[in-house]
């Protein structure tokens, strides 16, 4: 069965996605079968893995209102990565989900039918914390936080920690914190430092011992409709997040 983690932060530009893509890519390299559903109408997730958002037909928006299967909407990728799509039509469902029965586990049961399939399922969350953010989370065993390494860093993710015990109290008992990861770290800042010494005093072992640079290949990738794997397989971003993939894993064995 699939371990389901959505990553979330309702802060934008704090590479949530890129964390999605490269994260699924690399653990699906890792000979993990590996899902990725984009839960955010940019659809930037699904493009970011060469998909044409314009062209599809059935995507996540059709599974979260009812009639279409999971399976039915898949769209399979170059980089063994399994997609259930988005685009701007997703947008209509934060509004229609609003007087529907049992609007917060929608994305669960339509993943319960595939997550016998799966190692790995990942949820790229839109930046809010809607109704959309919400049915990933009643949806997902954990969450990953990705944190910009920035002045106003930690403003958020109280927040976001207080929607996830509303979640584990009302919607989804389970729900854990996955782990908190450092994004767009500059070694020749201080702040830089400053912000991972106090998110560890923070998190302690919660936060990966990974930390994402800022690199110009990782922010070319997504023009380019590839993980950073595909793009370039020798930079300091495919190696950073490949480790992040090993991390991932390791702890999941861990707790196993």
């Amino acid at each position: 069965m699939a371990k389901i983690i959505a990553i979330a932060n309702q802060k934008g530009g704090v590479g949530k996605t890129t964390t999605a893509v490269d994260l699924a890519a690399c653990l699906a390299a890792k000979k993990k079968k590996t899902m990725l559903v984009d839960c955010d109408p940019q659809g930037n997730a699904s493009s970011g893995l060469g998909i044409d958002k314009s062209a599809l037909e059935k995507t996540i928006y059709h599974v979260l209102m009812g009639g279409v299967d999971a399976k039915d909407a898949l769209v399979q990728t170059e980089f063994k990565v399994d997609v259930l799509p988005a685009n701007i039509n997703l947008a209509g469902a934060e509004v229609e989900l609003v007087a529907a029965i049992s609007r917060e586990t929608r994305l669960k049961k339509a993943l319960d039918a595939v997550r016998d399939d799966y190692d790995y399922i990942i949820l790229d969350c839109p930046p809010s914390l809607g109704l959309l953010t919400l049915n990933a989370l009643a949806a997902a065993d954990s969450v990953l936080m990705p944190i910009q390494c920035e002045f106003y860093a930690l403003e958020g993710v109280v927040q976001l920690l207080n929607t996830i015990g509303l979640v584990k109290n009302n919607l989804n008992a389970n729900l854990e914190v996955e782990g908190v990861l450092m994004t767009m770290y500059d070694s020749r800042t201080r702040l830089s430092e400053q912000v991972v010494a106090e998110v560890r005093e923070n998190f302690g072992d919660k936060m990966y011992k990974t930390i994402i640079p800022r690199t110009v290949r990782l922010s070319e990738a997504p023009s380019y409709g590839q993980p950073i794997i595909a793009y370039d397989k020798k930079s300091r971003g495919s190696e950073v997040y490949m480790d992040l993939a090993k991390e991932v894993i390791a702890r999941d064995k861990q707790q196993a």
